[in-house]
């Protein structure tokens, strides 16, 4: 008889996003649980855009609940929150967010009287050359013109480590209201040993900022001389150049952006400006003009390359891009010569989601709360993360049983081998199929058949069940408690369906595929530390 040797009884991992164990509600009325301190700061920190409104947040609620975290922490776990927010910017490619934490952190550092850590924590904030003026505004904004050592200081590294030629160009424009030259006169940030050449370069950017009539580009910059010199050009003479047989040399020589190319012309980007510029193009401005490149006319050979790049994965991985700017992409491309690469771009930026073992049940939230989107800026929408997730999963060969679910659930078949993308579209296509409210709990009870585990990616505001305790029936509950239950959070809202302090009940978030190595390590047991710390 077996007793004790069953799947239930295996020793549970441990996560590190936990709740207290106190009882509190959802936004909607349903069972819910307080997080601790760190773990409501990690999953707000992976999905904050800042200055976003949210269906249950408003902006100004929201970012300042995010301040809030990240200065009560800073000055009770300095370390943990450091560690944060050098990953939050790395890994999770999460950049306002990163900013504002670093800027939050060294505030409540100076108001608490504590030393340490600051310096360092701008500096690992900082991985774009135009960041250090982002910073600066939101630091004069917030906290006036003064500024502290520690920032003066991380910035100072920062500019040290990312100011060239071509960062200048592409960076330092008349829009910012920090240009370089500000930020190496506020600062007082000087050229880095190692850099010869660095010091010409800092002085030309204090010239072109205060004066711009004078400045000369260093002649030792190879860059900046070659751009000196498309930009001397007669306006009605560059089309020729572009297009001549060392048109792309040049735009590449000179670090020409197709924004800038655009109007330099003073005219039409037509199919040879663009054939001339793409290859000098990353990824993601790539993958944000395949349909510039159709309206264009751009033709099948340079298609061609463009695609190759797309389903390259060593390309896809230094892009650092979204997995749902692929499915954007492709949704906005009008013709069918992307979508095989933009099929294989994303396999490549989906390479972390593991080859879960045995049966998964998928539940994806599509309730109204799930159709906003993820930015202000973006077409892509929270069910639509959702809706990738799961058909990825199923893509690496698990065997998932995909549920859609509001006021009731539907179940949607997966072709095994079938296309991602398009796949995702169709399921995302029947949201509001079924209701616009959250009745996880009701969902669970329905579609929950054995399964060895579940996963539910919503913004976890579940509705109330009726149940034996005060609150109604959790989400936790609603699976046997020896099945793990994993919550993939879209939002990072305060109060946590799934009471995370049990065993078998996980939370994770955010947009990068990064997260769900957690779901396959906590499903083979093995616990696991906070990313950074891996």
């Amino acid at each position: 008889m077996s007793r004790f040797n069953r799947r239930a009884s295996r020793t549970a991992a441990q996560s590190p996003v936990t709740t207290t164990g106190e009882r509190t509600a959802t936004f909607e009325g349903g069972a819910a649980f307080v997080r601790d301190a760190r773990s409501d700061l990690f999953l707000l920190a992976v999905v904050n855009m800042v200055g976003q409104d949210t269906f249950y947040e408003k902006a100004g609620a929201r970012d300042d609940r995010f301040r809030g975290l990240v200065r009560q922490l800073a000055v009770e776990d300095p370390g943990w929150t450091a560690g944060l927010l050098g990953w939050l910017r790395g890994s999770a490619n999460m950049r306002s967010a990163a900013l504002v934490g670093a800027a939050e952190f060294v505030k409540a550092r100076i108001d608490a009287g504590l030393d340490g850590h600051s310096r360092q924590v701008v500096a690992s904030v900082l991985q774009r050359p135009d960041e250090p003026g982002e910073l600066l505004g939101y630091w004069t904004q917030s906290y006036g013109r003064r500024l502290p050592k520690p920032v003066k200081r991380g910035l100072a590294d920062a500019v040290r480590r990312m100011y060239n030629g071509k960062a200048l160009l592409k960076y330092d424009t008349a829009s910012k209201g920090y240009r370089f030259g500000d930020v190496l006169n506020l600062v007082h940030a000087a050229p880095d040993p190692d850099k010869p050449w660095q010091g010409e370069l800092f002085r030309y950017a204090l010239d072109r900022r205060h004066h711009p009539e004078t400045a000369v580009a260093p002649a030792s910059d190879r860059t900046l001389t070659a751009h000196r010199e498309l930009m001397a050009l007669p306006v009605a003479e560059r089309r020729a150049v572009v297009t001549g047989p060392d048109g792309v040399e040049r735009l590449k020589a000179a670090g020409m952006t197709w924004e800038a190319l655009a109007g330099w012309l003073q005219g039409p980007m037509d199919a040879a400006a663009w054939e001339a510029v793409i290859p000098s193009m990353g990824l993601m401005a790539l993958t944000r003009n395949l349909r510039n490149f159709d309206e264009a006319g751009v033709s099948d050979a340079v298609a061609a390359q463009v695609a190759a790049r797309l389903a390259d994965p060593e390309e896809v991985r230094r892009s650092r891009q979204f997995p749902y700017r692929f499915l954007s992409a492709y949704r906005a491309a009008p013709s069918l010569r992307w979508g095989h690469a933009l099929e294989r771009a994303l396999a490549a930026s989906t390479a972390n989601i593991p080859a879960l073992p045995g049966r998964t049940l998928v539940l994806v939230d599509t309730s109204a709360s799930m159709t906003g989107r993820v930015s202000a800026r973006s077409e892509i929408r929270h069910v639509d993360v959702g809706a990738l997730f799961a058909v990825a999963l199923a893509a690496r060969g698990c065997e998932v049983d995909l549920v859609g679910f509001a006021n009731s659930a539907f179940r949607h078949p997966l072709v095994r081998g079938g296309s991602v993308l398009r796949q995702a579209d169709e399921f995302c296509a029947r949201v509001g199929e079924v209701g616009h409210g959250t009745e996880t709990v009701a969902a669970l009870k329905e579609t929950y058949a054995g399964h060895d585990r579940v996963v539910i990616v919503s913004d976890m505001q579940a509705f109330a069940y009726p149940g034996h305790s005060v609150r109604g029936l959790s989400v936790s509950e609603a699976v046997p408690a020896g099945v793990p239950l994993f919550g993939l959070n879209t939002s990072g809202y305060g109060p946590a369906s799934i009471d995370t302090g049990k065993p078998n009940r996980y939370e994770v978030g955010g947009f990068s595929d990064q997260l769900f190595t957690l779901v396959d390590l906590l499903s083979r047991g093995r616990d696991t530390g906070w990313p950074w710390e891996d």
